[in-house]
């Protein structure tokens, strides 16, 4: 009998460990493409907290930022759908209160929720139906749009307050603090940090600025950015620029270290998902044109490849690089395969990741597109706005200057009828490896086919050459953008 017992014992055990939900904590920098990272090869940046997290976890080799520009991928993050189902068209747009996001699905499976960081996907202030609150975090402390050294955050909504100090280490400050209310609670945790790092304009510490310092020797070509000083734009030589950038990469680098550090203080890091990626590629005046094409704001690859990185030494129990592509779409299905929620019943964009933990997917089934939609045909005057105005007005400052106000306030209208003109904007779709780039010019469209396998950089188009493949993708992203458009119109929330 005792052997019996023993071994019923042990399988309780087993059961037990095995229905511990784990500990989430997403991450995502500002700005921080592809080939920012020395893991990835980059000349000038150290980054070696994320380089140790690409060598003993998940490297995800094609990681993609559903948008090129940051509310919209944020929008897709917390939700797992094209941001433009819910008019999330580009930096500025909201979101729309009945999304159901993340947070709504880790709170369901009993998990403590805290935002922290750059929100921009609405106002934060208490009373805006689309603030961290509102869209299912239990606390935040966070911005309207991004921060630089000594960040003005606001904290559950409330009066937004200095908090002096480099803005990464801030956030991951905060960040244990929220750990240690979650463990009060008994609840597991569940972070989104989203950094400030690093958007310009940039800043830096003495310490991390010192890796850089010959950087102004090298790049001496005037790029145009924010001024800290006036919030106006600026010239400036690159290689000033870069050395900034750069400091504020290494600062957030080592500020994810110490979160590391402390998860295996605390004895905590063997179950707990740690995630990092960017929201999009690296801004145009810090773009050095390799190894990929484009940059922040087009659909070709600079534009919207990021890093990718997960840990969770209990799930991942050996290092791992997959070139499977993935997308910030897919965090949703992902998280709700880990802690057993259903999907929301609507359309998604993202697929449940899971089996690319053990290498257990080889091929995507499902394509990934992007598309900058073209918003500029919107006359706000004949559409009703979704939101109060006075609502998605911001509260927390920041350096540049949007419409002579040193804030960002936010917008979204209802949608009630599609017309041909809402199909237009710079849009992509890969299926396996072949992408296809459909961009609007002044004397038609510009029609371009890649094969991404042999051609990374994007540098020779196969459409003429392969007119049936060509065909097919467009019309496959056409169909796509028919389905998007109808959730715009509010078709999913009925």
């Amino acid at each position: 009998m005792k052997p019996l017992l023993l071994i019923a014992a042990a399988v309780c055990f087993s059961f037990s460990c095995a229905a511990v939900q784990p500990d989430i904590i997403l991450m995502m920098g500002d700005d921080h493409g592809w080939e920012e990272t020395g893991y990835n090869g980059h000349p000038h940046v150290k980054t070696p907290v994320l380089d140790e997290m690409a060598a003993s976890g998940l490297k995800l080799e094609r990681f993609y930022a559903a948008h090129p520009s940051c509310s919209p991928t944020r929008a897709s993050f917390l939700t797992g759908r094209d941001p433009n189902r819910m008019g999330t068209f580009a930096p500025g747009w909201s979101m729309r209160p009945e999304e159901i996001t993340i947070a709504h699905l880790m709170t369901k499976a009993g998990y403590h929720c805290a935002h922290l960081g750059k929100w921009h996907v609405g106002a934060i202030k208490a009373g805006s139906p689309v603030n961290p609150g509102a869209m299912g975090f239990h606390e935040w402390l966070s911005h309207d749009n991004f921060f630089e050294m000594n960040p003005i955050l606001s904290r559950n909504g409330g009066k937004p307050e200095v908090f002096q100090g480099e803005s990464s280490e801030i956030l991951i400050r905060e960040s244990i603090a929220a750990i240690g209310r979650a463990r009060k609670e008994n609840k597991p945790v569940f972070l989104v940090i989203w950094f400030g790092s690093p958007h310009e304009p940039y800043s830096g510490l003495p310490q991390d600025l010192a890796h850089y310092h010959e950087l102004p020797g090298k790049y001496k070509k005037l790029v145009k950015l924010t001024s800290n000083e006036t919030g106006n734009q600026v010239q400036r030589p690159q290689g000033e620029v870069l050395r900034e950038r750069y400091a504020e990469i290494t600062a957030m680098d080592r500020s994810i270290g110490t979160l590391r550090e402390h998860l295996k203080k605390s004895g905590t890091r063997d179950n707990t998902l740690l995630f990092y990626c960017g929201d999009n590629g690296t801004s145009p005046e810090s773009a050095l044109g390799f190894p990929h094409r484009g940059a922040k704001g087009e659909v070709y690859e600079g534009g919207t490849l990021v890093p990718g990185l997960i840990e969770w030494p209990n799930r991942i129990t050996k290092p791992r690089s997959s070139s499977i592509r993935a997308s910030t779409n897919d965090l949703l299905p992902t998280l709700a395969a880990i802690t057993g929620q259903p999907l929301p019943a609507r359309p998604l964009d993202g697929i449940d990741l899971t089996p690319v933990f053990d290498g257990s997917m080889t091929t995507r089934a499902n394509p990934i597109a992007c598309w900058f939609f073209d918003s500029k045909h919107l006359n706000s005057s004949d559409r009703k706005p979704y939101i109060d105005p006075e609502l998605q007005k911001g509260t927390t400052p920041l350096a540049k200057l949007m419409g002579n106000k040193a804030t960002r306030d936010f917008t979204n209208f209802h949608h009630p009828a599609v017309t041909e003109a809402d199909y237009g904007g710079a849009r992509s779709l890969i299926q396996g490896d072949y992408k296809i780039v459909v961009r609007e010019k002044s004397n038609g469209q510009s029609i371009e086919l890649f094969d991404l396998k042999s051609d990374p950089a994007e540098k020779n188009n196969l459409a003429e050459k392969d007119p049936q493949r060509t065909s097919k993708l467009q019309a496959e992203l056409r169909n796509w953008q028919d389905s998007v458009l109808k959730s715009l119109t509010g078709a999913d929330y009925h």
